[in-house]
């Protein structure tokens, strides 16, 4: 390629940026699709540092350099950020649901559009990996082994189920307050941890927990989040509850299930992970105003709606692309930071190193399968901008929230 063909790349994207920047409505949030992006690339970048694939023989299995090294915990601090999602999500869901209200829309028509966008890529996974599983184990694959890949490849559905429970409910939780659905999780806690409880009651949790920044998440949509004192008080309550929790209270320091760990605090999740959420939730209330400033950059805003158009692609995904990377390396052997034991600096200096390439290999899934997010065919628009054909005032644009 010549150096004026290089030159134009720049410039051509600048201009798609512009575009794209001209077609959002001066109205938009986006602070709202940056947190949302940012949200999914932390569990998207967390899964792919402390997921290893350790090749034992003739099979694959799990491991995690947090079982090794528990002083990465604070690894698992920066990149679970799915209550920071779920902030987003009931801002979003209870916004929407007043203004279809406002528009005459029914409760099912708008819940089961709602719901067709978040599961429209999950024919596409449960068919590929289908037929994957049923290759390896007629190919004669350790069914250990398959079952393990199977796992990780829909751990993500699990998710998808919670979030499209809690959108359902909506109606019901616009005027819910959070300290309700907390006040839950402490009282299973107690029961669980300091009274001898069954530990079946901790899967209560998996609905109150995330309850807890849903409901912040519609607390923000009926304007009680605008104040910064409101988000500082969760960060600051919700930083030294999370600190007490594990100094004191025998909870784990790691905010993501480790293998070998008696307890986890994501699975269910526990009162410590959901102290350490309303902490997050505060540090994007805070984040704002900030947020809002650097989107007005055509190049970023553009980057951030490009992850929005796709992003349940991007979330479904992601495990996929580091399965389908770790299988090809074993072509070459046991890779170090790929296939070997997570017990050293050496490993997660290469586990960095695979970054790009697990980023490259999410590229192609996304490449392959993101016409099933939008429906397949021609794309009509995103859901984050829609442009229309030029008329003879120029392009007009509208934008459907989300």
């Amino acid at each position: 390629m010549t150096d004026i063909g290089v030159r134009a790349i720049p410039r051509a994207l600048r201009r798609e940026a512009d575009r794209i920047d001209e077609a959002t409505p001066a109205d938009r949030d986006r602070a709202v699709d940056a947190l949302r992006a940012a949200a999914v690339l932390g569990v998207v970048l967390g899964h792919w540092l402390v997921t290893a694939l350790v090749a034992d023989g003739r099979a694959l299995r799990t491991a995690s350099p947090l079982q090794h090294m528990p002083w990465l915990a604070p690894i698992s601090w920066l990149f679970q950020t799915l209550a920071v999602f779920f902030l987003v999500g009931g801002h979003v869901a209870t916004r929407g649901y007043a203004s279809a209200r406002a528009r005459g829309v029914p409760y099912h028509r708008w819940l089961t559009g709602r719901l067709t966008r978040l599961f429209k890529p999950v024919p596409a996974v449960l068919g590929l990996w289908t037929v994957a599983a049923s290759a390896l184990l007629l190919s004669g694959a350790e069914y250990g082994t398959v079952r393990t890949l199977v796992k990780l490849a829909l751990s993500p559905l699990w998710f998808l189920v919670v979030f499209a429970a809690l959108t359902a409910a909506t109606p019901l939780l616009t005027r819910l307050h959070p300290l309700w659905p907390l006040a839950v999780v402490l009282h299973v806690d107690l029961l669980r941890f300091g009274l001898g409880g069954p530990s079946w009651l901790g899967w209560v949790n998996v609905a109150a927990g995330w309850l807890v920044p849903f409901t912040l998440g519609a607390a923000w949509t009926r304007g009680e989040l605008e104040h910064r004192r409101a988000g500082w008080v969760l960060l600051v309550g919700g930083a030294v509850a999370t600190a007490a929790l594990v100094a004191w209270a025998g909870y784990p320091a790691s905010m993501v299930g480790v293998p070998g760990e008696g307890t986890s605090n994501l699975d269910p999740p526990t009162l410590a992970v959901v102290c350490f959420g309303l902490a997050q939730c505060g540090l994007a209330l805070l984040l704002r105003e900030r947020l809002r400033r650097a989107m007005r950059r055509p190049v970023a805003w553009a980057a951030v709606a490009l992850v929005n158009l796709s992003v349940m692609t991007v979330f479904l995904w992601h495990q996929t692309a580091l399965m389908a990377t770790t299988a090809t390396g074993l072509l070459a052997g046991r890779l170090p930071g790929l296939h070997t034991r997570p017990d050293g600096l050496g490993w997660v200096e290469a586990r960095l190193l695979w970054l790009p390439v697990f980023a490259l290999a999410l590229a192609v899934c996304w490449a392959a399968f993101r016409s099933f997010e939008r429906g397949g065919g021609r794309d009509r628009g995103s859901r984050v901008v829609r442009t229309h054909r030029p008329s003879g005032r120029g392009a007009a644009a509208k934008a459907r929230h989300v």
